[in-house]
C-alpha cells in the first residue's frame, strides 16, 4: 500500500498494519452506515486504534474514505495476454469485479456525490484514484507499441491527451454500466467494447470537412447521391 501521509506532518514512522486496518474498517463502516453516518470515532473503533492514531494520518473523512476506495483500485494490473485486446479485456474485467463489491460501490457512489460540492475532494479524488490508475493506460499503450500494434506518439502533449481520452473512455463507460445502469460488464459486453474501443484507437486522422464515418465523395455530387451514368441526370430513367 502506498503511503499517503500529508504533506509536511512528521512523528513516528507510520505501521503498515495500523494503516491496513483504519482503511478496511473505513470501507466497512461505509457498507453498513453510509457516508453521512460515518464518523472516524466509529472507524478507529472497528480498526481497533485510537483516535489520536487515525487523526495522525488523515486530516478528516474526506481524505480517509477516498483513501480506502483507492486502496481497492490499486489492486488494478494489466495482464499480459499477447494482444492489446486481450490486454484490455483482461483489466476491464478486473476494474468491473472491484465495482461489484459493495464496499467499492458504497465508497465510489459517496465519495463522487460529496465532491459535487467539494472542490478539495474531487480534486482529492483525481489526485488519489484518477491519476494513479492512468499507469494501466501508460503501461498498456507502450506494451501496443512494442507489439506494433499501435503507432508511436512523438508528440508529448499529444500522446497525454491520448492517455487521458483512452482512460475516460474505460472508466466512464465501465462505471456507467455497473453503477449507473446496474447491468453487468460480463465477459460478452467487455469483449464489444474493446472492439469499438479498438475501432477508434486504430481510426486514421480524418481530412478537414469531413467526419471519420463520411467517405470521401466525387467531385460535383454529394455524399447521398448516386452516380449517374453520362447523357443522362440523376433523376432519368434509363429508357
Amino acid at each position: 500500500m502506498q503511503s499517503r501521509t500529508p504533506a509536511g506532518r512528521t512523528g513516528r514512522p507510520r505501521s503498515a498494519a495500523a494503516d491496513a486496518a483504519i482503511l478496511a474498517a473505513t470501507r466497512q463502516a461505509l457498507v453498513e452506515l453510509g457516508w453521512s453516518k460515518l464518523t472516524l470515532g466509529d472507524v478507529a473503533t472497528r480498526a481497533g486504534v485510537a483516535k489520536t492514531t487515525l487523526y495522525r494520518r488523515w486530516a478528516g473523512k474526506n481524505e480517509l474514505v477516498v483513501d480506502a476506495v483507492a486502496e481497492l483500485f490499486d489492486e488494478l494490473e494489466l495482464p499480459d495476454r499477447g494482444s492489446l485486446a486481450s490486454d484490455i479485456e483482461g483489466v476491464v474485467l478486473q476494474f468491473a469485479a472491484i465495482l461489484d463489491r459493495p464496499e467499492a460501490r458504497s465508497g465510489l457512489m459517496a465519495a463522487v456525490a460529496e465532491s459535487t460540492r467539494d472542490d478539495a475532494l474531487r480534486e482529492r479524488i483525481r489526485a488519489s484514484i484518477v491519476d494513479r490508475q492512468k499507469r494501466l493506460v501508460l503501461e498498456g499503450r507502450a506494451r501496443a507499441q512494442c507489439r506494433g500494434e499501435l503507432p508511436p506518439e512523438p508528440d508529448p502533449a499529444e500522446a497525454a491527451r491520448t492517455v487521458d481520452l483512452i482512460f475516460d473512455m474505460v472508466a466512464g463507460a465501465v462505471v456507467h454500466r455497473t453503477l449507473m445502469s446496474g447491468k453487468p460488464a460480463d465477459e460478452e459486453w467487455v469483449r464489444d467494447f474493446t472492439r469499438v474501443l479498438l475501432m477508434g484507437l486504430a481510426a486514421t486522422p480524418t481530412e478537414p470537412g469531413r467526419t471519420a464515418a463520411s467517405p470521401p465523395t466525387e467531385p460535383g455530387r454529394t455524399a447521398a447521391s448516386p452516380p449517374t451514368e453520362p447523357g443522362r441526370t440523376a433523376t432519368s430513367q434509363p429508357t
